[in-house]
């Protein structure tokens, strides 16, 4: 699942959505890629974004997990605007397991996963070998394709303290 925030204090807005998610039924959070400060992609005119992704076991189907997201937006003042405009959170599920759904509001994987260096550089820095299940390529194929203009800067870690997690957790 990808987070993403570039409205008020982004780093506080992640771990807060990282939180919220901890308190979803059926929801365990195994891993939490480092921090990313990445550019606006599809609109540039905006504040860059910090980026993590989070890698989730959930009991649940992929629509509940997406109206949880929604839910947990909503709750956190996301409001839309303008398409890939600033956003004060963004939850995205990016992977399900190898699901691949296309319903009009859901579509699994994440359509423009492919081409967006925010969200491959943290999930492969969590498993170098995932997959996309639509080309049966694995993601980090994909990343000398994408536009050299789409920038990121390493930030480091969230610390478990953080968020509240006493222990590491665990695959």
């Amino acid at each position: 699942m990808g987070i993403g925030s570039n409205l008020g204090d982004s780093r506080t807005n992640c771990i807060e959505a990282i939180k919220r998610l901890r308190k979803v039924e059926n929801l365990r959070i195994k891993k939490i890629s480092s921090l990313y400060l990445t550019s606006p992609v599809g609109f540039d005119r905006q504040n860059d974004f910090l980026n993590c992704v989070v890698l989730l076991e959930y009991l649940g189907a992929p629509r509940m997990l997406l109206e949880e997201l929604k839910k947990i937006e909503k709750e956190m003042g996301r409001f839309d605007t303008i398409k890939w405009g600033p956003r004060i959170i963004d939850l995205d599920i990016l992977l399900f397991d190898n699901k691949v759904i296309n319903d009009e509001d859901l579509k699994i994987p994440h359509p423009e996963l492919h081409k967006r260096r925010f969200a491959l550089v943290p999930l492969i820095e969590l498993n170098r070998d995932l997959t996309h299940p639509v080309f049966g390529r694995k993601l980090r194929e994909f990343l000398p394709e994408i536009e050299k203009s789409q920038k990121i800067k390493f930030l480091g870690k969230i610390s478990f303290d953080e968020i509240g997690i006493s222990d590491v957790p665990g695959d």
